[in-house]
């Protein structure tokens, strides 16, 4: 049994997240998870809501909301879209938390005391309406790079070129639309990620099993002139720096979110006896440590939160596998949350069950470039896979079953050349899917659960129960035996990728594990089990998408 610390990059709190966050990083890791868990590791699956920097406070500015209570709020929003999803987070936190704040404070003591922390004088964006500074995303203005006019100051969303508040090109306030800004010194701390090149080179050469993009993405930033981070900002919201001279500053959000990671296990381990997140985090040489991102959020967990861990001196447990994702477009253009463009979750769960998207995105997951979603294709998609192929196989030979020998499984005959095929061939299809699972493969992964259940079909179709009951009914059982349980191995292999679907299945099997076993070993046995066992009934599994629901999404989302 190996150890498996899983964290999903943190989503902001500034509102409900769209399809492409979510494939972006939490839903392949709570599919990774499940298979985990499902193999018999000893699995932690950490996340929680980033609550810090102006994305929060711009947000509370729009709902008219005390920042806390906005967060509050959205915090609890976002982990009930989770939950209905079916994301099974061991915990899922947040970055406003006080074990966040102490440990974020920790880390800036600890990298200071190494000389990795130096005061300098910045230009910054005052606004004489708004009197105050204007960090980040407080100053909308033109990119400099592509010319995108709705570039912000730490981003521009368009070329994804990482930006400073004054190299905006005709910048104003996001809160008043002041244009008469002016630039004014402020003292800041900054982390010299500069010293720390050659132990971050040589801490990625150490690496193995990260996508080539994200290994590219992180040597750039290292052969580059790697600049010194900024990691405080002129804020009132966020985890205040305890310096002299510094008040009235808080940590950079990007400062503090991973360190979320460490403190939202702390807080998982003191809501119950006997864990110990030490376990995960502290000279934990004996846990495998996987990161889902975006790949956005690449230098961050390359270059900035490795730094951080590093710097300290600690014995902190860094990740061994990044694994990155592009991004997902929607009909062609680009999903966005602050210009409300794509399918939201909240919306996505008004409109389908969710493991119709949750099959959808997996099978077709940005792993080695953007991906786009359309309504067309995801229709057709999941007609196909989930209605026509698994539906019609668990109903199919249930409903049979039902006719012919009283919804059991039957018992009788003994399996012949057919079966023994059968069995070899998922044998070998199950021990390619572990392989795509292990290696976060995850488009390879649902297109081999996809083959099984093609297998699956194809045996049912040739041995036909239907029609062999009208003349031996003893093989019929047979088949039908195997039939019933095949479809109960195609559920469980299933179950991280649909769990909802996965476990309706097995619930007719009367199998109510919260964690279905993994098939290992000889097949041959398991397809021939639990004879005399009942079966209920299991009725429409999935209901197609009709040509006036798909019709309906493209009017509702646009195309």
């Amino acid at each position: 049994m190996s150890k498996i610390l899983i964290t999903s990059a943190l989503p902001y709190v500034n509102g409900v997240k769209h399809l492409g966050n979510l494939i972006g990083s939490l839903l392949p890791a709570d599919v990774h998870a499940r298979f985990r868990r499902q193999i018999g590791d000893d699995v932690l699956f950490i996340c929680a809501t980033d609550e810090h920097g102006t994305p929060a406070e711009l947000g509370a500015v729009r709902a008219g909301q005390e920042v806390q209570t906005f967060c509050d709020q959205q915090h609890a929003i976002q982990a009930d879209i989770y939950r209905r999803f079916g994301l099974s987070f061991d915990h899922f936190g947040r970055t406003s938390s006080p074990h966040n704040h102490a440990l974020t404070q920790h880390f800036y003591r600890r990298l200071d005391e190494a000389s990795l922390i130096e005061t300098r004088e910045l230009r910054q964006i005052w606004s004489p309406v708004d009197q105050r500074f204007l960090p980040d995303r407080y100053v909308l203005g033109t990119c400099p790079h592509c010319g995108d006019a709705s570039a912000r100051g730490d981003q521009c969303d368009q070329c994804g070129t990482l930006l400073d508040p004054p190299e905006l090109i005709a910048p104003r306030s996001a809160l008043s639309g002041d244009r008469a800004l002016e630039i004014r010194a402020s003292h800041h701390l900054f982390l010299r990620q500069s010293e720390l090149i050659a132990q971050l080179g040589a801490w990625i050469d150490s690496r193995s099993g990260w996508p080539p993009f994200v290994v590219s993405t992180a040597k750039s930033w290292l052969t580059c002139e790697l600049r010194d981070r900024c990691i405080t900002r002129d804020l009132t919201w966020g985890i205040p720096v305890p310096r002299e001279g510094f008040d009235g500053k808080v940590f950079y959000v990007w400062f503090d979110a991973p360190i979320g990671y460490i403190a939202a296990t702390q807080e998982w381990a003191a809501a119950a006896p006997r864990r110990d997140w030490r376990q995960w985090w502290w000279q934990a040489d004996d846990v495998s440590y996987i990161q889902f991102l975006g790949k956005d959020n690449i230098p961050f967990h390359t270059v900035s939160f490795p730094a951080t861990l590093l710097g300290s001196g600690e014995p902190w447990k860094t990740a061994d596998v990044i694994k990155g994702f592009h991004w997902l477009s929607y009909e062609g253009g680009k999903f966005s949350t602050s210009r409300n463009r794509g399918i939201f979750t909240d919306q996505a769960l008004e409109e389908l069950p969710a493991d119709l998207w949750r099959w959808w995105l997996i099978a077709n997951a940005p792993e080695s470039a953007d991906t786009d979603f359309s309504v067309a294709k995801f229709t057709a998609d999941v007609n196909k896979d989930l209605a026509d192929i698994f539906g019609n196989l668990a109903n199919r030979i249930i409903s049979f079953a039902h006719r012919a020998f009283d919804g059991r499984i039957p018992d009788g005959g003994t399996p012949g050349d057919a079966e023994r095929r059968l069995a070899e061939e998922l044998q070998q299809r199950i021990a390619i899917l572990r392989r795509h699972h292990t290696a976060l493969e995850f488009r390879a992964a649902a297109a081999a659960t996809r083959a099984i259940w093609d297998a699956a079909n194809a045996y049912l179709q040739h041995t036909a129960p239907w029609a062999a009951v009208k003349s031996d009914s003893v093989r019929a059982a047979v088949v039908t035996r195997t039939g019933l349980n095949l479809v109960a191995i195609c559920a469980a292999l299933a179950w991280s990728i649909i769990p909802h679907l996965a476990e309706r299945v097995l619930r007719a099997f009367g199998r109510d594990d919260a964690v279905p076993r993994w098939p290992n070993g000889p097949l041959a046995p398991l397809l021939d089990e639990d004879v005399g066992a009942p079966v209920a009934r299991l009725g429409p599994l999935v209901e197609k998408i009709a040509p006036e629901k798909a019709a309906h999404l493209v009017t509702r989302f646009g195309a």
